[in-house]
């Protein structure tokens, strides 16, 4: 399978303004075949306002620009969740240090006890926000983010499931009823040379649905070994695929590994979609060509998944790791080996997974 040399545009309005069902059918085969090959598409025709795109940003460099004392009212390191703001180098990737900052939120549910098991179910909870005296609006832009950008993942998630030559509701019947999706709003300032914004990684969840702002700075690795630049483009949201996906579908669709490295500062707003922490990871019934596909692609039947913080200390890196059976497990793992400090404050007694 010769490797992609630029992400694809896929236009939405193929699917979401016909009424004919073979019209709808081939788009969906078409977009679930840039997954398989490429694992990123540059998104049109999603319907979403360009003035909220607009509004997110103006709201994100208000943000930024504050002083860190009082970013730090709403720091991580506060969070058992690992939600908040973070300062830059706060975030490992593959046990290298990540040159953003950023804040995470996650949907928000009442908190699990203390001492639930299995331990991810910690991972729930609420998130940490400002008064709105600090930063008018911060709060229900980020909320409305959330919720736009989960409906829109929705749609594509309906794709997918024709694509993959299931019914359109398949992959919803998955997510069970506490759904936990995760976004990030980040600031790169000038990558220092030999860095990395955000190393080399696999997104953990489901899909992910990226906003970049003008400034470039994200590539993907393509089956050769060559970073493809991802570019901003105007009206376009950046969709890849996350390593919860590549276990369902038994690698047909795989995480395609990616990165930033940026000469000037760069904002972005990025939103993983993620299903009950206790979905389990089965593998989807797909049709025997799905199949056969992964055993002739050596890409895809030999993809692995992001190294566990237990291996990365052994020295094994990148992703030739196994899966987890389960996406709660799965996201655990990433806080893990991305910030252990905070691990260690607030799950310090969960050893095993340190």
């Amino acid at each position: 399978m010769a490797g992609f040399t630029s992400i694809p545009v896929v236009d939405l309005q193929r699917w979401t303004s016909s009424t004919n069902e073979t019209e709808r059918t081939t788009f969906a085969e078409e977009l679930v075949e840039i997954c398989h090959r490429v694992g990123f598409l540059l998104l049109v025709g999603h319907g979403v306002p360009e003035r909220f795109e607009q509004g997110l940003f103006q709201n994100l460099a208000r943000f930024f620009a504050l002083p860190e004392e009082t970013k730090s009212l709403i720091d991580k390191r506060n969070s058992r969740e690992f939600r908040g703001w973070e300062r830059v180098g706060a975030e490992l990737t593959n046990n290298q240090v990540d040159y953003r900052e950023q804040i995470d939120i996650s949907t928000a549910h009442p908190r699990y006890p203390a001492d639930c098991e299995p331990v991810y179910l910690r991972l729930d909870g609420p998130n940490q926000w400002f008064d709105d005296s600090i930063l008018p609006g911060h709060r229900s832009i980020a909320e409305e983010f959330m919720t736009t950008m989960h409906a829109l993942a929705d749609t594509v998630m309906s794709v997918i499931s024709r694509g993959l030559g299931l019914a359109d509701d398949h992959l919803h019947g998955v997510f069970e009823e506490r759904p936990m999706s995760l976004a990030k709003f980040i600031r790169y300032p000038a990558t220092p040379e030999g860095a990395c914004g955000v190393n080399a990684h696999h997104d953990a969840g489901f899909l992910t649905i990226l906003l970049q702002h003008r400034v470039g700075g994200l590539q993907a690795l393509n089956p050769d070994g060559d970073w493809i630049d991802v570019p901003p483009t105007p009206g376009a949201f950046v969709i890849n695929l996350g390593e919860m996906l590549q276990e369902m579908s038994g690698n047909y669709i795989v995480a395609t590994t990616h990165r930033v490295i940026t000469a000037q500062e760069r904002l972005s707003a990025t939103y993983f979609h993620g299903p009950d922490l206790r979905t389990s990871l089965d593998p989807l019934p797909l049709e025997r060509r799905f199949v056969e596909a992964v055993r002739s692609s050596p890409r895809h039947a030999s993809a692995g998944f992001m190294a566990k913080r237990t291996e990365l200390l052994k020295g094994v890196e990148g992703t030739t790791s196994t899966g987890t059976g389960v996406y709660g497990q799965q996201l655990w793992n990433y806080y893990a080996r991305s910030y252990p400090e905070n691990m260690a404050i607030h799950h310090g007694d969960i050893v095993r997974d340190l």
